[in-house]
């Protein structure tokens, strides 16, 4: 279960952890299924290791990146087929959510899992 600022969502975390689910993320999944947040870790905080494409993805998704206290230091939506997006400040996570999940979210919230 995601928590933002200590209160529960209804959004089940599933986690992107070996380097297949890392790289496949989102793409070819069908926007009806996405119904969760998809959670990424890198070994440390950088915007390199965190930035992020949208291709074959065919839905917009709302992204969150968080430093290593899992401070939200940027989001954004992000539309199919963005080639690349890197985040503004280094990130050691990021979650991927279904578009108007993270539009409450602000920069400084602190998120758990």
């Amino acid at each position: 279960m995601l928590k933002i600022n200590g209160k529960n969502t209804k959004l089940q975390v599933r986690f992107a952890n070996d380097p297949w689910q890392r790289l496949k993320g989102l793409m070819f999944e069908d926007e009806k299924n996405f119904n969760y947040a998809l959670l990424f870790e890198n070994p440390s905080e950088s915007k390199i290791n965190s930035a992020v494409h949208m291709i074959f993805v065919f839905f917009p998704i709302d992204i969150i990146f968080l430093n290593k206290t899992k401070k939200v230091v940027d989001k954004i939506t992000l539309l199919p087929f963005t080639p690349n997006y890197t985040p503004k400040k280094p990130a050691q996570y990021f979650i991927e959510m279904p578009k108007g999940k993270a539009s409450k979210i602000k920069i400084g919230d602190k998120i758990e899992w």
